[in-house]
């Protein structure tokens, strides 16, 4: 049997969501059943996720971006992304503004043409790709837990409200009143029907956002909790408890009084989603997808328009770089880089392990393949050429 955990007062023109949960569903999904406010008539029910209620298309879509549907595999495969994201985007605009200053200006045809479009897109793009990188790290599967563990430790993370019943309820009036204090106590079974008296204690709080969600106690001892559900900027995240016997405010948290990390996280993760700038932030998102997908393609049509057109070992792969090229960095950059490098790959598991696999391919295909003759790699094709053939 469902229980009531909540509800979502109806928004103007809206509807009342009375939200139902009974342990069985999936992380982060509820079931809503949809009232018209002002004749109490069901209009519907359907199940919801996430803190947007989102409804099951746009459900389908978020697990789709969060896992593919494949579960945990999928999930891996996402923080993989993440992970790697970053580091390609910073790769690829070393390599463009290297590339400008050894060549200049030359004749775009051909491949050229293509690196062109390829890096032009990059230039706009880098800072969205930098931007969905690390906010899509913050509640990754395991780089997640290490971000978690380091705002705990720099006290960055987001205040929760103290939803124990206290012993001496306080009205706040606005102020934000002491956390953790008071013995809790038995508050008995809930009077639902003191749901507008507890929403109306939260609003002469300040915790006024037309858009809240009202969450019954959960236990005995435990307050209400009135949360604003309002992502767009200007942010309206405050959460105030109410005490299910006095029905007076007994804590509130209020976005303004966040540390500034935890607000940086609470819009990176809004931009991210879509929300903070409504359709606007949407559709960058879209020219962000758009754009990477568009770079990808270009960065195979490169290597369709560099490939040997007679057989050669690097029909796949093209050249390689020089083994050991790093050595010959200066040595502060040795001296910082490697421990940096190594520190990263421990702080953001799925860039570190790759990263090791494919150290440990590299150093066994060095070892036991032999060197290539010095005139066989003069035959090859020069980086700068352009082959004959632009299909």
């Amino acid at each position: 049997m469902p229980n009531l955990v909540a509800v979502r007062p109806a928004p103007d023109g809206g509807t009342t969501r009375v939200i139902f949960d009974d342990g069985s569903f999936a992380e982060s999904y509820r079931h809503a059943v949809f009232v018209d406010p002002s004749t109490g008539e069901v209009l519907g029910q359907s199940s919801v996720y996430g803190t947007s209620g989102a409804l099951p298309v746009r459900s389908w879509i978020d697990e789709l971006h969060r896992s593919l549907h494949l579960g945990d595999v999928g999930r891996y495969y996402s923080e993989l992304a993440a992970s790697w994201l970053w580091v390609v985007t910073l790769g690829g605009l070393a390599m463009w503004l290297g590339r400008v200053r050894r060549t200049g200006k030359k004749p775009l045809t051909g491949r050229a043409r293509t690196r062109t479009w390829h890096g032009v897109l990059g230039l706009w793009m880098a800072a969205g790709f930098l931007a969905l990188s690390a906010t899509g790290l913050t509640w990754s599967t395991f780089a997640g837990e290490n971000v978690t563990e380091l705002r705990e430790q720099l006290d960055w993370s987001t205040p929760s409200v103290n939803t124990a019943v206290a012993a001496a309820p306080v009205v706040t009036g606005g102020e934000h009143s002491a956390h953790g204090g008071g013995t809790p106590a038995d508050t008995g079974a809930v009077d639902v029907t003191t749901i507008d008296a507890v929403w109306a204690a939260a609003k002469a709080a300040e915790v006024d956002s037309d858009q809240v969600e009202i969450g019954l106690p959960k236990g005995e001892g435990r307050t209400w909790t009135v949360t604003e559900v309002h992502r767009e900027y200007p942010t309206s995240v405050d959460v105030a408890a109410v005490d299910p016997a006095s029905l007076q405010v007994t804590d509130v948290v209020r976005f303004s009084d966040y540390p500034f990390m935890a607000k940086l996280a609470r819009w990176g993760v809004d931009l991210h989603m879509g929300v903070m700038f409504g359709l606007v932030n949407q559709i960058l998102l879209a020219v962000l997808a758009a754009g990477l997908v568009t770079m990808i393609v270009l960065g195979y049509r490169m290597w369709w328009q560099r490939r040997p057109t007679r057989g050669s070992r690097r029909a796949i792969a093209g050249p390689a770089p020089a083994r050991g090229a790093w050595l010959r960095l200066p040595a502060w950059v040795i001296a910082v880089g490697v421990p940096a490098v190594f520190a990263v790959a421990w702080f953001i598991p799925l860039f570190g392990l790759p990263l090791l696999v494919f150290l440990a391919v590299d150093v066994a295909i060095g070892t036991f393949r032999r060197p290539s003759a010095p005139v066989a790699e003069k035959q090859d094709e020069p980086a700068e050429k352009e082959p004959v053939t632009t299909a």
